[in-house]
């Protein structure tokens, strides 16, 4: 079994390489190939990654290369987990908006647009090369915005999915309190990528969310930043990232007055990259759990396995077409639920009627990525300014406007019609 993975330098690639070493009876991958345009870092991961590989007694062999067709030539699937722009635009994404007053993150917003435009026409041409090599090949897709790639993807004929780890991370944590394995934890988890809500917890066919809320809604709260009340009020467990929608200015003077979480992030990479070149380093170190993307390598393998083996666990949460599972949004939008999972790919598990409070948001937010996914695909300032417009957290005229020149304008080198 071959597996490919695309930003095979990024400083995730040692979890995900863990995840490969712990449970290779899950998924038994006899060819890893990482590929990557920065031969600095693949020099790094490379060596770094086999000697993860012999210290758990890993039979398979890791190659690098940065000829991105010889890496998916045969692969029987391809992991995507690239950054168009680094570190660099990232840093841009969380910064220019906040000149408006809007929120300035990599995939919300303002800055999750221009992510958005930089990427899915690089991620359109990989797939075209996969789909070359091997048309039966799965792609697995976790480059942000999921959401948006995972329909570009889709849209564009693909056999593919979308991956994030917002629901294997709840999972974790839900079963630390009630003391439960994870596999004992089942989540009623709806939305869209980055903009989900966990309307129930199954522990042993009981829904255990009012108790989860009752008994440890403080400390619920405070990892999600928001208010206890709120959380009670509504009655649900809300995705962090629904912080930017539900505390929109508080973030906003936040992000203002603290360093930004790419400068934080760029300042880790560097200490990792250090750390990767110890020839005597082994395994991942404990600061990569900073860097983010917890559990990433377990859902990575368990999603893979259901797909090329029909294996690891039947239920997962995806980034799949909607096809009727929430009947407001049309087929082809893409939703973040849990599903079936087997080598023809994801069903649907059915879901309960939406909340009006959250149905009303997600259709919006779909909106905006329909026009989004236009931008992205036939470039034009008109198209930017009209995603601009429709997203819940901008929605001002004179915003859109200022917002569509500034993002254009940072991000030119990476707009081939700009």
């Amino acid at each position: 079994m071959k597996l490919t993975v695309v930003g095979g330098g990024s400083t995730y690639t040692p979890e995900l390489i863990d995840g490969f070493a712990r449970l290779r009876d899950v998924l038994p991958v006899t060819e890893l190939v990482l590929t990557d345009p920065a031969t600095d870092r693949l020099d790094l991961i490379g060596p770094l990654s086999r000697r993860i590989f012999d210290r758990l007694g890993h039979p398979g062999r890791i190659t690098t290369t940065t000829d991105l067709d010889a890496a998916v030539d045969g692969a029987d699937a391809v992991l995507l987990q690239l950054r168009v722009g680094g570190q660099a635009a990232r840093l841009q994404d969380e910064t220019w908006p906040l000149d408006c007053g809007c929120v300035g993150q990599e995939t919300t917003g303002a800055g999750g647009l221009a992510k958005a435009l930089r990427t899915v026409p690089v991620v359109l041409d990989i797939a075209d090369r996969v789909r070359r090599s091997n048309p039966d090949a799965w792609i697995i897709d976790f480059t942000n915005p999921v959401g948006i790639v995972t329909r570009a993807l889709l849209q564009a004929g693909h056999k593919a999915l979308g991956l994030c780890n917002v629901a294997i991370g709840l999972q974790r944590k839900f079963a630390a309190l009630l003391n439960v394995t994870p596999e004992d934890v089942a989540l009623d988890h709806v939305g869209l990528n980055h903009l989900t809500w966990e309307t129930a917890v199954h522990v042993g066919g009981e829904n255990v969310l009012p108790r989860l809320l009752t008994e440890h809604g403080e400390t619920i709260a405070a990892d999600l930043r928001l208010p206890l009340p709120l959380l009670t009020t509504l009655g649900v467990v809300p995705s962090y990232y629904l912080r930017y929608f539900y505390a929109h200015d508080e973030v906003v003077r936040e992000q203002r007055t603290k360093p930004s979480r790419a400068a934080e992030v760029a300042r880790m990479e560097q200490e990792l990259l250090t750390l990767y070149a110890d020839p005597a380093l082994a395994e991942k170190p404990p600061l990569l759990a900073k860097r983010g993307g917890a559990y990433y390598s377990e859902a990575a393998v368990d999603l893979a396995a259901a797909l090329l083996r029909n294996a690891g666990s039947p239920h997962q949460v995806v980034n799949t077409r909607n096809n009727g599972t929430l009947p407001f949004l049309p087929d082809d939008a893409v939703v973040e639920v849990p599903a079936r999972i087997t080598p023809k790919g994801a069903e649907p598990l059915p879901v309960s009627p939406m909340d009006p409070l959250f149905s009303g948001l997600v259709a919006g937010v779909t909106a905006y990525e329909d026009l989004a996914l236009e931008a992205a695909l036939h470039g034009g300032r008109d198209r930017v300014f009209r995603a601009l417009l429709a997203h819940p957290l901008i929605g001002q005229y004179e915003y859109a406007d200022r917002l569509a020149d500034t993002l254009i304008a940072h991000n030119r080198e990476h707009l081939t019609w700009a």
